[in-house]
C-alpha cells in the first residue's frame, strides 16, 4: 500500500497508525518533503478526480481567487497542503480520506 500525505498532518498519522495495527505495510510518501512529479500528481488526479483538492483546508481558504482557477496538477505541485489527506493506493483501491467507508474498505471497524 502506498499512502500520500503529510508526514505532521494528525488524520494520516491516525491512518498510519491503524492500518500497521492492523497489519498492513505502508510506504507513506510525504508529499511536501518529497513532491510528487507532474506525471504522478496527473495519475492521482485521474484516480480521484476533483477531490483530490482539498477546497475545505486552511491552505484553500489562504489562496487567491487567480491561485484557485489554476490547473490542478500545477497547483498540487505549488502547494502540496492542498491535496486532500490521505490518498492511498492500494492495490485496485483508490481510497481518499479516513472516513469509515475507507476505514471499511480496508477492513478495518469504522
Amino acid at each position: 500500500m502506498t499512502m500520500y500525505g503529510l508526514s505532521h498532518c494528525s488524520t494520516c498519522q491516525k491512518a498510519v497508525a491503524a492500518l500497521e495495527e492492523a497489519g498492513w505495510q505502508i510506504a507513506f510518501r510525504d508529499v511536501a518533503a518529497e513532491p510528487l512529479s507532474i506525471g504522478e500528481r496527473q495519475a492521482l488526479l485521474q484516480a480521484f478526480g476533483d477531490r483530490l483538492v482539498n477546497r475545505a483546508s486552511l491552505t484553500w481558504r489562504a489562496m487567491s481567487d487567480a491561485e484557485r482557477v489554476a490547473d490542478p496538477v500545477q497547483m498540487l505541485g505549488a502547494r502540496p497542503s492542498v491535496m486532500k489527506r490521505p490518498a492511498i493506493v492500494a492495490g485496485e483501491l483508490r481510497l481518499l480520506g479516513w472516513t469509515a467507508n475507507v476505514k471499511r474498505a480496508l477492513g478495518l471497524s469504522a
